[in-house]
């Protein structure tokens, strides 16, 4: 005989009150078993799907909790809380794409849910996906003014992918004034007609300069897309967003055409590292030179040399070697020692071995830069024993202008200097010479004594 209508019904009711008593008394098993008759009846099916999936989370048992959330998306597929819990259990399977997707579909379906924003937040961040992760940071703590842990994770991710030395630099007074008088310069011998092309805009200064001193067009560009936001902001709080314009991406993205209206009369770029090479320089400024500057372009900085001096330092070497430990031999693990250690010049204790010696000089106006390696002879003033060379820079911006960061007068800028350190101490003695292989592989600088270089590099540098 068939149960009626209503019948049915009180039954589920009584069951769904059964599973619910059960759930509160902790007998979660039986409660669960419940839960499944309710809905095998068909009652208030949209209903309990949920509490039998948290149920199923709960216990570890997560790919039948996802198809209890995938069962309620089935009869309500506009249902943001299935998409924001299936999320969390896809990402505790480590589908972390799925789970992405899944929070982003909640988020678009209610705009207003901060939980839902948080949670895609941590997990594009945990992704790498930073620019979009601080996006939803940023909508979190506009539903949820004054959330101190989301004010903490916007400051941290950003913090994340801005280096520290962006701020140091932007206050270094003697910088600015070098680069503000070479664009100055520049433009004098151009005029305000002149296209302006700013690589590596960071802020959005130097491409601000160029604007203060007449040019009405500056186009830039910055490869770190929440500093290009930045700029960009910038800019227009500043008065300048008509005639500069920022692009979040690399110069090589850029073409004349389409970014750029014709190519440039005027190159500046800072984006020269303490060691000079490592931002990619060379490859940058090429490229430049091959597509977007016009023949008889003005480059600011037109040139930059590495200057340093041996040192001796046991500050500096305990650094970059070990010997005796508690006992042991473990000079061996030394082979792992950094090549390069920044450095604060006026803050560590080093000693000169030598005066000031040009390493390397890098023409920023030419149009290749091949790697090489040639012999620098380095005249020892001072026995001792040398841990390395501390090298700095010395920057050619324009004719008369020119920067360094040398180490005995330079406290209040973003560049350290670099301690190259040799891959063992030598004594030296003063009247001696110091024979160094000098030059880069276009992205490092290179520095090591011939007396303890390979016969390669002997043969290279010969």
């Amino acid at each position: 005989m068939t149960m009626s209508i209503d019948k049915q019904i009180a039954v589920a009711r009584t069951l769904l009150h059964e599973a619910l008593e059960l759930q509160i008394a902790g007998n979660l098993l039986a409660a669960e078993q419940r839960f499944r008759m309710v809905i095998e009846h068909g009652y208030r099916v949209a209903d309990v799907l949920p509490i039998l999936a948290g149920m199923l989370a709960q216990r570890g048992a997560l790919d039948e909790a996802i198809e209890q959330w995938d069962a309620l998306l089935a009869l309500e597929p506009n249902r943001p809380v299935a998409f924001h819990e299936k999320a969390l259990i896809l990402d505790r399977l480590g589908r972390r794409d799925e789970a992405i997707a899944c929070l982003e579909i909640s988020c678009r379906l209610n705009a207003a849910d901060a939980v839902a924003a948080n949670n895609l937040a941590v997990m594009l961040s945990n992704a790498g996906r930073k620019r979009e992760a601080l996006a939803y940071f940023q909508r979190a703590l506009a539903l949820q003014p004054g959330n101190v842990h989301v004010q903490h994770q916007i400051r941290r991710l950003s913090a994340d992918q801005v280096p520290f030395w962006h701020i140091p630099m932007l206050n270094d007074v003697r910088r600015n004034r070098a680069f503000e008088a070479a664009i100055i310069a520049a433009l004098d011998k151009v005029g305000p007609h002149a296209r302006v092309l700013d690589i590596g805009a960071g802020s959005g200064l130097l491409s601000m300069m160029a604007a203060r001193a007449g040019a009405q067009s500056v186009v830039a560009c910055e490869a770190v897309p929440i500093i290009a936001d930045m700029a960009q902001q910038i800019v227009a709080e500043n008065g300048y967003a008509d005639r500069v314009t920022i692009h979040d991406k690399l110069s090589t993205q850029l073409s004349v055409g389409a970014e750029l209206e014709e190519p440039a009369d005027i190159l500046v770029s800072e984006i020269l590292s303490s060691d000079l090479l490592t931002e990619n320089v060379l490859e940058t400024f090429e490229d430049a030179h091959a597509r977007l500057l016009k023949p008889d372009a003005i480059v600011i900085p037109r040139a930059a040399s590495a200057v340093g001096c041996l040192v001796e330092s046991n500050v500096l070497n305990d650094y970059v070697y070990v010997d005796q430990v508690s006992g042991f031999d473990l000079s061996r693990f030394g082979a792992f020692a950094a090549q390069k250690l920044p450095i604060h010049g006026t803050m560590t204790d080093w000693r000169r071995l030598s005066s000031d010696v040009e390493l390397l000089r890098i023409d920023l106006t030419a149009r290749e830069h091949p790697s090489g390696l040639s012999v620098v002879s380095v005249p020892v003033l001072a026995d001792g024993v040398a841990t390395g060379v501390v090298q700095w820079m010395h920057v050619d911006l324009a004719d008369g202008v020119t920067f360094d960061n040398h180490p005995d007068g330079y406290t209040d800028g973003g560049w350290l200097q670099i301690l190259h350190n040799f891959p063992k101490p030598i004594q030296v003695r003063a009247g001696q010479t110091l024979d160094l292989a000098v030059g880069h592989d276009r992205i490092t600088l290179i520095l090591q004594p011939l007396e303890i270089a390979s016969s390669a590099a002997l043969a290279q540098v010969a």
